[in-house]
């Protein structure tokens, strides 16, 4: 199946003057959003603390509930509507008591106090103050350490450093991206999607290197033709798998979003914003440092 003609020849560098105000304007709204927040919203999985998920077969009141736990001694507790009618979720967040004997505590308290309500405790999670920053730190290493990995990777396959910085400063921007709709979405980071930004990075190069590999061969078959156009010819030779890859994965990414519950809606509403960013990077972040990089260092270092 053809989606794109073989001679399409849409101008994508041509725009870069443009995409890089729009790429500006997207990452300083983000980390102003993260700054402005004070940071990402952690869950249980990296803060540490108490999580449960409680339904009820009566109708309950959000309100009712949040008074419960004050009366508790959980006047820091956070509740908020889950899933279906009478479902809530509530966050204790606590850093150095007796988790365990705080939850039991919790849930028989609960149990007492809706026992004509029919309550049903539907989950029960805790994490300690210290696997919550061990977890944390882990993700940083994950996360550096795949990108460490990719630029190695990227400029030895191509022999060529700019090539792997080209696809990091993408994979920068898509990150950045992200979490700045988490923060301005106040989503709550947690393990499935911190899931999401590796899946992000993974997707995102290996568009960009699809990209790159048609250069490498396409280099070869122009060569009387300026870097620019190189790059505005494979990127168009390849929009067709472009389109199908994105698009075969965004449909299936937004049926999560609408049909597969709450349980799953942060981390497919993170996925489709991850998948947007990273197939435009891959177009407008990767593409032009390559070529910024070639006009500025390569060429001014074979005039030497």
């Amino acid at each position: 199946m053809e989606l794109i003609r073989p001679d399409t020849r849409f101008d994508f560098i041509g725009k870069k003057k443009f995409t890089v105000w729009v790429s500006a304007i997207a990452i300083l709204l983000s980390l102003g959003s993260i700054f402005f927040h004070g940071g990402l919203r952690y869950g249980v999985d990296f803060a540490g603390g108490l999580l449960f998920q409680i339904k009820f077969s009566k109708g309950v009141d959000i309100s009712e509930v949040r008074t419960a736990m004050e009366a508790m001694g959980s006047r820091d507790a956070m509740v908020q509507n889950f899933g279906g009618e009478n479902e809530f979720l509530i966050r204790v967040e606590k850093g150095s008591e007796d988790l365990e004997g705080m939850s039991r505590t919790i849930q028989t308290s609960l149990q007492e106090w809706y026992k004509d309500k029919g309550l049903e405790i539907r989950r029960a999670e805790l994490v300690g103050p210290r696997v919550g920053k061990d977890l944390k730190r882990k993700a940083l290493w994950a996360t550096g350490l795949s990108f460490l990995a990719i630029l190695v990777y990227v400029a030895v396959r191509f022999r060529q450093f700019s090539y792997g910085l080209g696809g990091i400063a993408a994979l920068v921007h898509d990150i950045i991206i992200t979490f700045g709709a988490i923060s301005i979405f106040d989503l709550e980071f947690s393990l499935p999607l911190l899931a999401v930004i590796l899946t992000i990075i993974g997707f995102s190069i290996n568009d960009t290197i699809v990209i790159f590999d048609r250069v490498r061969e396409n280099i070869k078959k122009m060569r009387k033709e300026n870097f620019e156009t190189i790059f505005n010819v494979s990127i168009n030779e390849t929009l067709g798998r472009t389109i199908l890859t994105s698009g075969t994965v965004m449909m299936v990414v937004l049926i999560l979003f609408f049909f597969g519950g709450p349980v799953i809606h942060d981390f497919a509403f993170t996925l489709i914003v991850g998948l947007i960013s990273g197939t435009y990077s891959t177009v407008y972040i990767a593409s032009p440092v390559v070529l910024l990089w070639d006009k500025y260092i390569t060429k001014r270092r074979k005039r030497r």
